[in-house]
């Protein structure tokens, strides 16, 4: 039996890199633990350097395994295109179409869009990214994104749709249990809801010269569906888009103040504009989030 060829050992790496563990790993890739642990070792005599140091820690990547795993990423990116464009023909609405969002966008915004477009062209197949870090449309990561900031990379085409306004919000049993704060030295005496991360502070909030970071939160979650739900069950006070706020029945308070004004655009890889497919969904994303946008204005 001929052994596993260069590529099937790099496909192995990458998936230990991105799992962290060989149990993880092979479940990625539908193997054995130990025929995954072999490619490892395989790869490891081929290159002539360990690529894992094993610690009580569990496996740590060397500095080779550290200096591939960009390489690795790019060429598991170009692979899962590959397989998107083949799964259906240029001309033809059949096949798989790649998008990704903001946590929020993807999980609040976009599933009514794409079941929509779902019935009208059945022979589609979605695969939604949900995340908050901007994946490389250059690199064929994703064919489409939703994006709430400008994109920065050539070769693509970009639509702004829009802007969305965010404002503070709460649960209305929590407003009538507390009452609501009509200024940012009342919010201070409330529960307030936001990020975890320190690199997220904000120095300018609403252009009112208000510092927020970390520290000002009662409840800490880089997961904006995270803040969401604690929103809805009352926790206290936090921040939302308009249209996601009335779904979840959450009531505007400080109305006067706009925490942020971000922009909305939708965004495809150029070499996409001849299939059928991607471009029916760039449309269609266009329209539907438009309508968004205007429906999110308070």
């Amino acid at each position: 039996m001929p052994g596993p060829n260069d590529w099937d050992l790099f496909q192995s790496l990458h998936a230990v890199l991105e799992a962290g563990t060989l149990s993880a790993a092979a479940r990625l890739r539908g193997l054995t633990q130990p025929t995954l642990g072999r490619h490892i070792e395989t790869l490891e005599q081929r290159l002539g350097s360990p690529l894992f140091l094993r610690s009580p820690r569990g496996l740590q990547p060397t500095d080779l395994a550290l200096e591939l795993k960009p390489h690795l990423h790019d060429m598991a990116a170009a692979a899962s295109a590959a397989v998107r464009d083949a799964t259906g023909a240029a001309d033809s609405h059949v096949g798989a179409i790649r998008i990704t969002a903001s946590e929020i966008v993807g999980a609040e915004v976009l599933p009514t869009m794409l079941t929509r477009f779902r019935e009208t062209h059945p022979g589609t197949v979605i695969e939604l990214m949900m995340s908050n870090v901007l994946d490389d449309l250059s690199r064929r990561e994703a064919d489409i994104a939703v994006r709430m900031a400008p994109p920065t990379q050539s070769a693509l085409v970009a639509k702004k749709v829009g802007e969305v306004s965010l404002g503070f919000y709460a649960a209305p049993d929590y407003i009538a249990r507390y009452g609501a704060p009509a200024s940012f030295e009342e919010l201070e005496r409330h529960p307030v809801i936001g990020f975890d991360s320190a690199a997220r502070s904000v120095r300018d909030l609403g252009g009112r010269n208000v510092v927020i970071s970390r520290e000002t939160f009662a409840f800490r979650s880089d997961s904006d569906l995270a803040q969401l739900a604690a929103m809805s069950a009352g926790f206290g006070i936090g921040v939302s888009q308009p249209s996601i706020a009335r779904r979840r029945s959450l009531v505007r308070v400080m109305p006067d103040i706009t925490v942020f004004q971000l922009g909305v655009w939708i965004v495809m890889h150029e070499n996409l504009r001849g299939s059928r497919r991607m471009r029916a969904m760039f449309d269609h994303l266009v329209e539907g989030v438009t309508a968004y946008v205007k429906d999110s204005h308070d």
